[in-house]
């Protein structure tokens, strides 16, 4: 297949590797010329070590060379940049397009998921959400990952799931992409919090404890709107926040770890130097809460402690001193 690949993050290009050398046609774009140069003159990313881009990855700034011809085109840009994305690449691209998206948040203000926000520009096209535990540092270097291929057409997410079939990724079908997407959104911000925890000098139960009682807030949100429970108890829901929660290759972990250790959000976003998007979908998780009606006390503790400077010391105090619950509902 020809594919063209919107994004030359980390993801993006380590998926353009993988891709490549399972035989199809690429090309790597990204809106700015100088990461194009600096990809074309070093192959390498700097973000990715030990990994080399194939010389036969086409590379450019040119939207229009990307998208036009493409079978495939898939989103890698990060989730505030989709739209903008969408939109100068839209009158490059035709319904029997196949789409994809790979980054992980909801809109603040339409509250839209990434396939939502794809949708809204390109109604006549089919669009699969790409998600999973899918650290683009071992997928660059071959390490064994599984992936999930969403989308309401199986036949569809099944073309996106066999590109993968020989590669260091295993692809799985889903039909519940709000559950998978909703999941991909949420664990970011679950993740920080997580990070918060490990900060604070907090040890593997707090850890422990975040990641369960994560997943129950998650799942909560997505039963109130309409998602299958068990999309939460599978890669996209429990195991990508495993990934996340755990992993020094997260930047929301890191970037929390941070935060617990004394910085403020903004010295930690700069320290991270890379997108944290469990920031970017912090807004849209406290107005999804308040919309459906459905608390989620880990979200709740974010929001304290990004928007209104409470310490994180003093959020771990209140949420231990809530009354007891029953914890099945």
């Amino acid at each position: 297949m020809k594919i063209a690949v919107l994004g030359s993050g980390t993801w993006g290009t380590a998926l353009a590797r993988v891709l490549f050398l399972q035989g199809n046609e690429l090309t790597l774009y990204s809106v700015f010329s100088d990461e194009i140069e600096a990809l074309r003159s070093t192959r390498r990313h700097p973000n990715l070590k030990g990994m080399t881009l194939p010389g036969g990855i086409a590379l450019t700034s040119d939207i229009r060379q990307a998208c036009e011809g493409a079978d495939i085109i898939i989103f890698a840009v990060p989730s505030v940049h989709v739209r903008s994305t969408a939109k100068i690449a839209k009158p490059y691209v035709s319904s029997c397009q196949l789409l994809a998206d790979v980054a992980k948040g909801i809109e603040a203000d339409s509250l839209l998921t990434m396939s939502g926000v794809l949708a809204s520009i390109f109604p006549e096209n089919k669009i699969v959400a790409l998600s999973g535990p899918t650290h683009a540092e071992e997928v660059a270097l071959d390490m064994p990952t599984a992936i999930i291929a969403a989308c309401e057409d199986l036949g569809c997410a099944k073309t996106l799931a066999d590109l993968f079939r020989g590669s260091c990724i295993r692809a799985y079908i889903h039909s519940d992409v709000l559950g998978v997407e909703l999941g991909g959104a949420m664990k970011n911000i679950m993740a920080l919090a997580a990070g918060i925890s490990s900060g604070l000098g907090y040890g593997d139960n707090a850890k422990a404890a975040l990641i369960t009682r994560g997943i129950a807030e998650i799942k909560r949100l997505g039963k109130a709107m309409g998602c299958m429970d068990q999309t939460f108890f599978g890669l996209a829901g429990v195991g990508d926040l495993i990934v996340t929660a755990t992993s020094l290759h997260s930047r929301n972990n890191r970037c929390g770890m941070l935060i617990g250790q004394g910085r403020s959000v903004e010295e930690a976003k700069k320290e991270v130097g890379m997108v944290v998007e469990g920031l970017n979908a912090l807004d849209a998780a406290i107005k999804l809460q308040k919309k459906y009606g459905v608390f989620m006390p880990v979200v709740h503790g974010m929001e304290l402690v990004v928007y209104h400077g409470v310490s994180p010391k003093e959020v771990v105090d209140e949420m231990m001193n809530r009354p007891a619950k029953i914890e099945l509902e």
